[in-house]
């Protein structure tokens, strides 16, 4: 049901996209120069790809869900503009690549029909506000925090103040009590939610960040009350927006604020602007958001019972592939009879003929929401007990039914040198190399890793934070330039909780790092002591040892062909930069 409000925002987004159609005609005749019209465009989620005359295109999903029609509609967007498929990232947002800029306002209006933008996808804006994939439904949830996630993201959408920021910004909620699901310590807001004396509110931290050099957020408050929670953020982001360095965007973003001033700092002037916001007033806390975003729906469907689904065929309810999905990729919800379906999508990657599919399954069978994960995967959510067999049945016909989810073998990369301007390798590829190495390992302290890759430094793919973590660099050997990847050992959270970025080991030939990822597992299986974990494990030999075991494919003495080539290429291997456009 859309009301007058809907209708308001819907006209102003409209204007907004026909803005962006004139504007990009006349760059494309020539009437605006490159640089007067980049960074529009990027405001409005479209990145440069390395490959002239066409642009990534960014949708962001506020708080990680969206409905099955919006799901439809980017099935829709994949087939028309995105050659047949779409990229889920690590920040909850959907990617189309290879969009010619022309045809870049027609995709917006696609986007608007069903509630979404791309409005402030990328640039140096408050990006697109993360929110735990569990929220309203984990077992152990202290409140559901999606409402709270679209509030703070639609506030925060086409302000002044948040539209042109020293660097991109980033939020994220979490609300289960027993485990991070959002990684809010790497984002410069993470908020976990709180209840104190009966009273809903959230703990805060501040300054977290990734890239070249990682930084874990401080804690800022231990309780912020659920009514102060806009205007405790706003006073943040005006500190960022003040003191941000906008002379220098490699050390703009505000974790560089908390490395040089220090938490005592920011938090003094993050009460002066605290203290302001609450006498002379701020952004306004939003009554409601437009129907869609967010995933939100002012009259919820009722929840599916999967009836038109298809059925396992019969005597297969002992398929040791489904059990093997079942005890993987299936947990029971708070709701007593659902349960949760977490959707292996390999490295984030979505045709549209799965994501229709998709679409239908979470009509159909759940409750007609889907939410992203940071992993890259998808959850479908109220699936009842009975009906699994048919929601496995369904993902298999998509191709989409395989176990694992959560375990070594589900890889998260970025699409690296794919399209990326920046990104030095191509990090899918070498993915799929690293899954068909440890598809192996049947130990089940190995199963429960991580593995994320990035293309570059800048970690998109969350390298930092995994237990086998690779960014792409590159050398050269005989004269020769060999795509290469920095190894890291043991990030992720331990025994406490707490994130912990990845140990360097050192760079290893790109054709080589499966083979490097082989011995590190096998030297742990053979020298891990009981009860230890593999964080503990890889701090207790240290550096040195890792080092000493992957020197001689460092540095091989035995070249081959394939070593001059990246993953999944047949031609010798060329590193080729465009201009960066993450820090416009």
């Amino acid at each position: 049901m859309h009301s007058e409000f809907d209708h308001q925002y819907d006209r102003t987004v409209r204007e907004e996209i026909e803005v962006f159609r004139r504007k990009a005609e006349a760059f494309l005749a020539g009437e605006i120069p490159e640089d007067e019209f980049r960074p529009f465009r990027l405001k409005h989620g479209v990145y440069g790809q390395r490959q002239p005359g066409v642009q990534m295109v960014r949708c962001k999903i506020p708080g990680g869900v969206a409905t099955s029609r919006q799901l439809e509609q980017f099935a829709r967007i994949a087939d028309e503009f995105g050659g047949g498929r779409g990229h889920l990232t690590t920040r909850q947002n959907i990617q189309y690549h290879f969009v010619p800029l022309v045809g870049v306002s027609s995709l917006m209006h696609l986007l608007a029909d069903v509630g979404l933008t791309n409005r402030e996808a990328c640039y140096n804006t408050v990006r697109n506000v993360t929110a735990c994939p569990w929220s309203g439904i984990a077992r152990d949830e202290v409140f559901d925090v999606r409402p709270y996630a679209r509030k703070v993201a639609y506030a925060f959408l086409r302000k002044d103040l948040t539209g042109n920021l020293p660097r991109k910004f980033k939020i994220a909620f979490d609300g289960c009590a027993g485990q991070d699901c959002i990684a809010s310590a790497i984002n410069d807001i993470g908020l976990r939610a709180v209840v104190r004396d009966g009273g809903r509110g959230f703990r805060m931290v501040i300054g977290g960040g990734l890239g070249p050099l990682p930084t874990e957020a401080q804690l800022l408050d231990e309780f912020v009350p659920e009514e102060r929670l806009l205007n405790r953020c706003e006073a943040i982001v005006r500190v960022f927006n003040q003191y941000g360095n906008r002379a220098n965007k490699n050390k703009a973003r505000m974790k560089f604020v908390l490395r040089e001033r220090g938490i005592e700092w920011l938090k003094e002037h993050i009460e002066i602007e605290y203290a302001d916001i609450l006498a002379n007033g701020g952004i306004a806390w939003p009554d409601r958001v437009p129907e869609g975003f967010g995933g939100y729906q002012s009259e919820p469907q009722p929840l599916g019972d999967g009836a038109l689904l298809p059925v396992l065929n019969a005597g297969r309810t002992g398929d040791p592939e489904y059990d093997a999905w079942v005890e993987t990729n299936v947990e029971h919800q708070k709701q007593t009879g659902y349960a949760a379906v977490t959707v292996r999508v390999d490295q984030g990657n979505l045709t549209g003929v799965q994501m229709r599919g998709l679409a239908r399954i979470s009509a159909t069978a759940g409750d007609g929401l889907v939410r992203v994960a940071i992993q890259q995967n998808l959850l479908l959510a109220f699936i009842p007990l009975g009906r699994l067999p048919r929601v496995y049945a369904a993902l298999r016909e998509l191709g989409l039914a395989e176990a694992g989810a959560g375990r070594i073998e589900d890889v998260v990369t970025c699409p690296g040198a794919y399209t990326c301007n920046l990104g030095l390798t191509k990090t899918m590829n070498l993915g799929a190399a690293l899954q068909t190495a440890v598809r192996a390992y049947d130990d089940p302290q190995v199963k429960r890793l991580s593995i994320k890759a990035s293309g570059c430094p800048n970690a998109c793919g969350h390298h930092w934070i995994a237990d086998l973590g690779f960014y792409g660099n590159a050398r050269k050997i005989g004269g020769k330039e060999v795509p290469y990847y920095q190894m890291l050992l043991g990030g992720g959270y331990d025994e406490q909780g707490l994130m912990r970025f990845g140990l360097a080991v050192q760079s290893i030939p790109a054709r080589l790092a499966p083979e490097a990822v082989s011995r590190v597992l096998d030297h742990f299986i053979a020298n891990r002591q009981p009860g230890e974990s593999f964080r503990q494990y890889v701090m207790r030999h240290k550096v040195e040892t890792f080092r000493e075991l992957t020197s001689d494919l460092a540095k091989p003495a035995e070249l081959f062909p394939e070593i001059y080539q990246d993953w999944g290429d047949d031609e010798a291997y060329s590193l080729k930069l465009g201009r960066g456009e993450c820090a416009v």
